[in-house]
């Protein structure tokens, strides 16, 4: 589904001066950040929409004339810095018209109400009161100026597209994993595999991510379907974190722990292989099956779409899969990593 970024322009992108009335050219000032703000929510997949009280610029009922130069060097200074408006809704009503119309009322909104919209995955951006009653309305969250800062709010939009939650249940399994690539919201983990849960923590400590993950599985049978599982649904979580991958890092890390050493290579380039050089002694650690360490990796890479390449050697065998989990949980942070000045895909072939 579509979603949309609703922004108020009068006091969020513009500054109101003192008798509220934008009505020449020398009183068109940009709000602190607003250009740059706004150019960082460019390529998430929203679509930008201006939204407002005042016909053109200026109060209602202004000449066409007088407001239109105002409007046309916004319009002109944003479409410089690669921000362009999708849409831009006027309501041109006074306040004592009653306009279904008029902000926080949803009337001059109606095609984005018609179920094409994700609106709870919407916002509302402004700087009053009535902006967040708009967005209650619409169903949107909102973001008001003054409270936040366009930098925060332009991070808080851009971090909200990394977060994922995946439900899978099989005849076998019963699995919820939630996933916050940015650290954002609670962390635990309970697979019924006390050991596996310890390494999968190593993903919240070193990873830098928030993770979730819930699973009642067939451990009555043995513990393969609830790794395996546990590794498919974590796989697909992290793939839609990362959404178009715009920004991102994309590659890899290496640890020692002790007397043992790992070196995960790590690639989200939409490829999936993994290649498996690890050495076990034992045939479990704690309640895992040591084999089953490397089919998590193989549905792990597979469901996530990258490249794993995974070598490690130790003479104890709890310090070798913990170093592997540890690598990954490295190389998992560097690679997901964004640079929130830039909005680059990270290939040559513009796919990935």
């Amino acid at each position: 589904m579509k979603k949309a970024i609703f922004i108020d322009r009068d006091g969020t992108l513009l500054r109101e001066p003192a008798d509220e009335q934008i009505d020449a050219l020398e009183k068109v000032e940009f709000v602190p950040g607003a250009i740059s703000g706004l150019r960082a929510l460019t390529g998430l997949g929203y679509e930008l929409v201006m939204a407002s009280n005042q016909d053109g610029l200026g109060t209602p009922a202004f000449p066409e004339e007088t407001f239109r130069p105002a409007q046309n060097l916004l319009l002109r200074t944003l479409e410089g810095e690669g921000v362009v408006f999708d849409d831009i809704l006027i309501d041109p009503s006074m306040p004592e018209d009653d306009s279904p119309n008029r902000k926080p009322r949803t009337g001059m909104f109606g095609k984005y109400l018609d179920g094409s919209y994700d609106l709870a995955a919407s916002w509302v951006v402004g700087d009053r009161e009535t902006d967040r009653q708009l967005a209650a309305n619409l169903g949107a969250r909102a973001l008001i100026l003054g409270e936040l800062s366009w930098e925060q709010i332009a991070e808080t939009i851009r971090s909200s597209t990394r977060s994922a939650t995946v439900a899978r249940k099989t005849a076998e399994t019963d699995i919820y994993v939630r996933v916050d690539l940015d650290g954002r919201g609670p962390s635990g983990v309970d697979t019924g595999l006390k050991f596996f849960d310890h390494m999968l923590s190593q993903l919240i400590t070193h990873g830098g991510i928030a993770l979730e993950v819930r699973c009642k599985g067939d451990l009555e049978v043995d513990e393969h379907h609830t790794i395996e599982d546990v590794g498919i649904a974590l796989g697909e979580a992290l793939r839609q974190a990362l959404g178009d991958k715009r920004g991102i890092e994309r590659y890899g890390f290496a640890l020692p722990m002790d007397e043992s050493r790992a070196i995960v290579l790590l690639d989200f380039g939409g490829r999936s292989e993994l290649v498996w050089d690890v050495v076990f002694t034992r045939e479990y650690v704690g309640d895992v099956p040591t084999e089953m360490f490397r089919h998590f990796f193989k549905s792990l890479s597979d469901a996530m779409r990258a490249n794993l390449y995974v070598q490690a050697r130790g003479e104890n065998n709890h310090h070798l899969a913990e170093a592997v989990f540890k690598a990954f949980a490295r190389s998992l942070r560097q690679a997901v990593r964004r640079d929130v000045f830039r909005y680059d895909l990270p290939s040559s072939k513009g796919l990935l």
